[in-house]
Order: C-alpha cells, then sequence, then structure tokens
C-alpha cells in the first residue's frame, strides 16, 4: 500500500504552492506567446500554465502572474491590443524558446535579441515564429483575474492556424512528427516518450479517435 504525506493547502504560501503544483501537474504544454507593444516592439515568451478550454469557437487560455504590482511584458500587451500568437514550441525550437524566458527590459524585444525569424500573421498584428510548425492567432475575448490577484487567465479566440505540412495532412495533425516539447517540475523539460494507443470511449467532435464499442449505447443522431 502506498504511503502518502500529507499538506494542508490552506497553509502553503505561493512558492511552496507552486512547486508543488508544477511538480504534479506534468507534462504541461507550452504556450509561446507573441505580441506587440504600443511601439510596435515584438516581445516573445514561453507559459507552460496553458491549454485549450472550448472548441466552438476554438479557444485557448493562459495564465499570467505578475510580478507584484506590474504585469509582465506578455500580459501588458494582450491587454492593450487584444491579440497575440501562440506558437507551438518543438524540440528543434527548445534552445530559443527557453533562452526568450529571460527578463529582459520592457524595450529590448527578445525575437531582436535572439534572432527568432518572423513571419507575419494574417488576422492579428503580433507576428508568428518561423521555426514554430503550428501557429495559432488569436483575439483576447476575456481575461479573469483569479485568486489573491497574482495570476490573471487570459482567454482567446483562435481566429487562424498555420500549420506545416510536416504535421499536418489536411485533417489531423501527426503528434509524433510535432515532437512537441513540455513543462515539467523544476528546470526539466519533457519530449514524447512511450505513445499508448486506445480508443476513445465517449464520442468527441467529428468522432476522431472513437471506435463504437459493442456494448455502449449507440449515440442518436443529432
Amino acid at each position: 500500500m502506498k504511503k502518502f504525506a500529507f499538506v494542508d493547502a490552506l497553509g502553503l504560501d505561493t512558492a511552496e504552492a507552486y512547486r508543488l503544483l508544477v511538480g504534479c501537474v506534468v507534462p504541461r504544454p507550452i504556450a509561446w506567446i507573441t505580441t506587440v507593444d504600443a511601439e510596435g516592439r515584438v516581445n516573445a515568451a514561453p507559459f507552460s500554465s496553458y491549454n485549450y478550454v472550448a472548441t466552438d469557437p476554438p479557444m485557448l487560455a493562459v495564465n499570467i502572474t505578475s510580478k507584484g504590482d506590474v504585469l509582465k511584458d506578455t500580459a501588458r500587451n494582450i491587454r492593450e491590443s487584444r491579440e497575440f500568437v501562440v506558437n507551438v514550441a518543438d524540440v528543434s525550437t527548445m534552445a530559443a524558446m527557453h533562452a526568450s524566458a529571460s527578463e529582459y527590459p520592457p524595450d529590448v524585444s527578445e525575437t531582436d535579441a535572439l534572432n527568432i525569424e518572423l513571419l507575419p500573421s494574417t488576422r492579428v498584428r503580433p507576428p508568428r515564429i518561423a521555426a514554430s510548425p503550428i501557429q495559432m492567432e488569436c483575439k483576447l475575448d476575456q481575461f479573469i483575474v483569479l485568486g489573491k490577484g497574482r495570476n490573471t487567465l487570459y482567454i482567446g479566440e483562435v481566429v487562424a492556424f498555420h500549420l506545416s505540412t510536416d504535421v499536418y495532412d489536411g485533417q489531423r495533425v501527426d503528434s509524433v512528427a510535432l515532437n512537441p516539447i513540455a513543462r515539467l517540475g523544476g528546470p526539466f523539460y519533457s519530449a514524447l516518450g512511450e505513445i499508448f494507443n486506445r480508443p476513445m470511449l465517449q464520442r468527441p467532435p467529428g468522432g476522431e479517435g472513437w471506435i463504437h464499442q459493442a456494448n455502449a449505447p449507440i449515440p442518436k443522431k443529432d
């Protein structure tokens, strides 16, 4: 039988809660976000408290912490412009993505400092990161201040997808070809390890990965 250590969450300070959460919630996808400030400077920064939250319309959410009362550059730019691009980081872009997490002054563009090649977007002002195999142009739908005010959840509607034909066949994204990089606790990242194939037991939109089970009820037609 497993033994468990009890940690009272009501008594945790911010640092302790962070260490536990990033160690428990793994692996985490990374949103490598590009934004543009009022002077036209491009900011690029990675965030691993991120996921998709809706499919109709497609929406993404990312949690961005503040430094006391000061917003991070990405959060400030999103609030002011209401636009951002989520670039998917893969193993080949890990070094540049990781380096862009450094605390550059607000008047320094990470993409300039790190020589990150950019591509113009179609429906938003912030550019896309050329080396990323998937880029999602987003417009801010809403933001929600969470907890004691240090965390804010930014929810964006995806208004355009850009998908490399190396990973997209016109219908599906090949996760193995994508070779995404994910965040673990502490200084660790992870790539895809062993992959397990199991049929979907509930029919998702479009039926992707779903196989009707003999003893399962037949879904009604809409």
